[in-house]
């Protein structure tokens, strides 16, 4: 029973998916959309504080900015 309405959900969107004609021009801008937001920015906005130091040094970090942020 559940098998089968699986399956019948997927031919549902399989076959709506082979009719879109814009469909996959949207489909390709929200992926090029998200590419941007989640590889490009990050590498922009987003440097890795922890990179290159020792365990204690990212412990220490970590620990300072979680208390400061209590603070806060």
């Amino acid at each position: 029973m559940i098998k089968k309405n699986l399956i019948r959900v997927f031919y549902f969107y399989r076959d709506g998916f082979r009719e879109m004609t814009w469909g996959r021009v949207l489909w390709a801008i929200i992926l090029i959309k998200l590419f941007v937001m989640f590889f490009v920015l990050k590498l922009f906005f987003f440097p890795s504080f922890l990179e290159g130091k020792t365990e204690t040094e990212k412990q220490d970090y970590v620990g300072l900015e979680l208390t400061n942020r209590m603070a806060e």
